[in-house]
């Protein structure tokens, strides 16, 4: 391999230091609007799963806009508010993104988790992430809850490559139990409460933005997926590299399962994830009280 000469270096640890920069300038302009609000988790509500922070389980101290904070990417899918919401579940206080950024969407992949470490800055160690995603498993049917127990990254690459910010965690994080366990059982018991079977099973990310094709749908399964989507892993991740505790759930939205594959649109799997944004409101009510 050709090594990489000294101006190289150079440019490469300039941009870790840019990036890092840029962070702490996100961290430092939420904190300032947040004031005495000091969040304790963060929680990333993906597509058609944004009017959570509506629902009666919430209470709403503070919105800001993504378009308002410095060296902050803009959401650009539709359906996607693009803010953060500072609310309280509870007596917890939590920091919502009500729509993610996508690799998809042009943007790096440091930008795609720019708001992750910037949450960590400000003393967040908690992430919960929420996707739709199309189901892989046989046994999986549309309006279902996925516990995700792990990951498949392997399709898209690193959100820590380049020049390691050794402030944030360990050039080589170990990724051998990447989703808490501990957040299993009281996900199992949620799930019940609202008369639905717990599912559980992997995730798996591809770049998008177009949905998978049947002979990639059949590769994802021997493979080992249970479910697809286009978010996510870059946010686990730089999560886990900070040493953030992570609990992942996915709405299964639409098949890819042969005999039931069907065309499916991005506005069919809002209308997905919006129906089942009641039950949601519930087991994210019960994982954010045992955070």
């Amino acid at each position: 391999m050709q090594a990489v000469d000294k101006t190289g270096v150079e440019i490469i640890m300039n941009n870790a230091i840019r990036e890092y920069s840029l962070i702490k300038e996100m961290a430092d302009y939420l904190k300032e609007k947040a004031g005495d609000f000091v969040p304790y988790v963060l929680a990333i509500l993906g597509s058609g799963l944004g009017n959570y922070v509506k629902s009666e389980s919430v209470r709403i101290a503070e919105e800001i806009a993504y378009s308002e904070i410095p060296g902050m990417p803009v959401s650009t899918v539709h359906g996607h508010a693009g803010k953060f919401v500072l609310g309280y579940v509870g007596e917890i206080p939590v920091l919502f993104m009500q729509g993610r950024i996508h690799l998809y969407e042009g943007y790096s992949e440091q930008e795609v988790v720019r708001p992750i470490r910037a949450a960590k800055l400000m003393g967040v160690n908690k992430l919960i992430l929420t996707n739709a995603a199309g189901g892989v498993n046989l046994s999986f049917k549309p309006g279902d809850f996925m516990f995700i127990t792990d990951h498949i990254s392997s399709f898209v690459s690193s959100s820590l490559r380049g020049e390691n910010i050794d402030r944030l965690g360990t050039r080589f994080p170990d990724m051998t139990e990447v989703y808490s366990v501990r957040m299993k059982e009281v996900y199992d018991k949620a799930v019940s409460q609202i008369g639905a079977e717990p599912k559980m099973g992997v995730y798996l990310q591809t770049p998008g933005p177009q949905y998978e094709t049947p002979a990639e749908i059949r590769m994802m399964r021997n493979l080992g997926a249970d479910a697809v989507g286009m978010s996510t892993v870059p946010e686990v991740i730089v999560a886990v590299h900070a040493n953030m505790r992570v609990f992942g759930m996915s709405i299964i939205t639409d098949l890819g399962v042969e005999g039931k594959i069907v065309e499916v649109t991005h506005e069919e799997v809002q209308q997905v994830a919006n129906s089942v944004q009641p039950k949601m409101a519930l087991i994210m009510r019960e994982l954010i009280s045992t955070l």
